[in-house]
């Protein structure tokens, strides 16, 4: 778990954020161990700005990976991390590919520090067809 943690603090030092200030980092652990990284990309038009963990998942898929155990995310401001959880959309994309019950969100503000919830906690209704 830490070492995802620290991927996902590195990962945040890509992070495109001239508008918010708001850094994030993400890295997502697959089944079989390959592990993605992504950062927040911010955009003036605001709506075509992509999260960190949509980032990760993105990469990942766009790869062939669709089955994934665990992701990592830190953000804040500057070099200071804060707690950060998800956005509904990132939980959205997170519920297209990963098992409720046993896919792991870790929110850390450091390799120590952190949260750790399941994704049928954090989503406990989602949108399906």
């Amino acid at each position: 778990m830490e070492k995802l943690i620290r991927q996902a603090i590195e990962a945040r030092r890509n992070a495109y954020a001239p508008y918010s200030g708001f850094m994030v980092g993400a890295a997502l652990e697959c089944e079989d161990g390959r592990i993605y990284t992504g950062c927040n990309i911010e955009n003036a038009s605001y709506t075509p700005t992509n999260c960190a963990e949509r980032t990760a998942f993105f990469k990942a898929v766009s790869e062939g990976v669709r089955k994934f155990r665990r992701i990592a995310i830190a953000g804040g401001s500057g070099e200071e991390l804060t707690d950060i959880s998800p956005c509904g959309v990132c939980l959205q994309v997170m519920s297209e590919f990963c098992d409720a019950e046993h896919f792991e969100i870790i929110m850390a503000k450091s390799e120590k520090d952190f949260i750790c919830r399941t994704l049928g906690e954090m989503l406990p209704v989602r949108f399906r067809l």
